[in-house]
């Protein structure tokens, strides 16, 4: 067996060789092959653990000590050459326990490593600066850009632990983060976390409106290859492409996630005492199929852990949504969540078979993100099968095109009028449903799904009792209103869209009831 120091020596020596091939290329030549064949020797090999190269005492940092760590805008990268981005970077330390490689490609073709001092930090009311060393290294960065006026330059995005990177669009504030990919989600074996071990930035053209950057991903049980291009605005997209090379046959491959937070919303707080009427920095699944179908399913805090999946052929997106743009639903001053940005992935090419797997664990605080939303791929990804794709993320406040029709704005639910049944309560708005008359007949269409089927010695099915639609004359928007008894108090899937006439005029509810 291997010692520690052992792998840490050949973890060196791989770097160092890594380098040394940056340091020959040129901006024309370097490009993601050149990050895949990285990652796919990466793969050939053993996984080299790197902790250890941040010291403890970083690590044992409490948050307010780690927050007033603060790298000094004026050694950004590329501030002195008048460029429209800018690059700052984040130190070591508290959660962050892994140093990463950051390189530039400049514009005359050197690839060069953007090397780490404490000097560029500000550390604040700490006092322990002289104790950093100086080849310590970055964990992260965070990109600049001039999205709201062009005499600042705003933060749009960040690389920071693990795979995780997060951005906003020109009027939101960060709210939910996207990883590089997820490994094991929700398997009793336990979640793996890739991270990005060494980054590459291509310094931009001036006027440039994109920043280019790449990425080698590593894990005990992958590596992998990526290309992002960063374009802020007033929706920001991300496209990336990615390369994996996986060491072993992977027991979930999760493509594409999001991590966010919902504690409580809408459709109730259950035991949560808080003065916020609603907590959560998305409040929705929202799921494009190349049918035509456009499904949304409200989030909720379960009880228990709920993985709940949707199979899809080559789907056309998929996303975790903050739908509720009202402050006074949120009464929170300091997070905003209703400024919270939605994020949409948009596959490019067919994805084929597989799924959309929303996890939903069980929290009673809003400091964990404990959503998860990702594509599985049916085929399963193992050293003989690596994966390439390639998406666009949208970052963005709202987008009545997604879905195009009516949408579910609001889910409520009570105990009803019917003994042991449940009442929901749902509101459908949307330009096409103010349009319609009020004296318009819309008929919801309900699906009742048991989760088991009636059967010899098997519980009865869930029963839907009664179903009514009524125009809202306050918002020009539908409501369904339905009660369901589940006689064995089984939690039942339901479905729901607003017809009219023989068109279908909202997308489809989907929704976990939990008696």
């Amino acid at each position: 067996m291997r010692s520690p120091l052992r792998i840490a020596a050949l973890e060196r020596v791989l770097l160092g060789s890594l380098l040394v091939a940056c340091a020959a290329q040129t901006a024309g030549a370097f490009g993601l092959e050149d990050v895949a064949k990285r990652a796919k020797q990466l793969a050939a090999s053993a996984y080299a653990d790197p902790r250890g190269g941040v010291p403890q005492w970083l690590l044992d940092l409490n948050y307010d000590q780690y927050r007033d760590i603060r790298f000094r805008p004026e050694r950004a990268l590329w501030r002195d050459r008048n460029l429209p981005f800018s690059v700052q970077f984040f130190h070591p330390g508290f959660f962050y326990d892994r140093a990463v490689s950051i390189h530039v490609v400049s514009r005359s073709g050197a690839v060069s490593p953007v090397p780490f001092s404490p000097d560029q930090f500000d550390y604040g009311r700490n006092e322990f600066e002289s104790r950093v060393h100086q080849d310590l290294g970055y964990a992260g960065f965070r990109i600049h850009y001039p999205i709201k006026s062009t005499s600042y330059h705003d933060e749009v995005a960040a690389f920071l632990g693990a795979s995780y990177f997060r951005a906003v669009g020109r009027d939101q504030v960060y709210g939910l983060s996207a990883r590089g990919v997820a490994i094991d989600t929700a398997l009793s074996s336990g979640e793996e976390f890739p991270w990005f071990r060494e980054f590459w930035l291509v310094q931009p053209a001036p006027g440039g409106q994109e920043l280019t950057l790449y990425a080698l991903l590593d894990s005990p049980s992958a590596s992998g290859a990526y290309r992002f291009v960063v374009a802020p605005g007033p929706q920001t997209r991300v496209d990336v492409e990615m390369r994996l090379f996986p060491r072993r046959t992977l027991g979930k491959l999760g493509i594409a996630p999001l991590t966010s937070m919902f504690l409580h919303g809408e459709n109730g707080a259950g035991e949560l005492a808080d003065y916020r009427p609603e907590v959560h920095d998305s409040d929705g699944l929202l799921v494009s199929a190349s049918s035509g179908e456009w499904l949304w399913r409200p989030l909720q805090n379960p009880r228990d852990l709920s993985v709940t999946s949707f199979e899809l052929v080559s789907p056309r997106g998929f996303g975790l949504v903050q739908r509720d743009r009202a402050f006074d639903h949120y009464q929170d001053i300091e997070a905003r969540p209703d400024l919270r940005p939605s994020v949409y992935v948009q596959p490019k090419g067919e994805w084929g078979a597989g799924r959309v797997e929303l996890v939903e664990i069980p929290t009673r605080n809003d400091t964990n993100n404990n959503i998860v939303a990702y594509w599985v791929p049916r085929a399963t990804a193992s050293a003989q099968a690596p994966v390439s794709l390639s998406y666009s993320v949208f970052w963005y406040g709202d987008d009545r095109g997604w879905p195009p029709g009516g949408r579910s704005v609001a889910t409520r639910q009570d105990g009803g009028t019917h003994p042991e049944a449940r009442r929901l309560v749902v509101d459908f708005e949307g330009e096409a449903l103010r349009r319609l008359p009020a004296e318009a007949v819309v008929e919801g269409v309900v699906t009742v799904i048991p989760s088991r089927s009636a059967g010899p010695g098997l519980p009865q099915p869930a029963e839907l009792l009664e179903q009514q639609v009524i125009r809202n004359p306050v918002t020009g928007g539908w409501r369904l209103v339905l009660q369901v008894k589940s006689p064995d108090d089984d939690p039942v899937e339901l479905r729901a869209f607003l017809r009219h006439g023989a068109d279908a005029v909202t997308e489809t509810w989907s929704y976990l009831l939990v008696p």
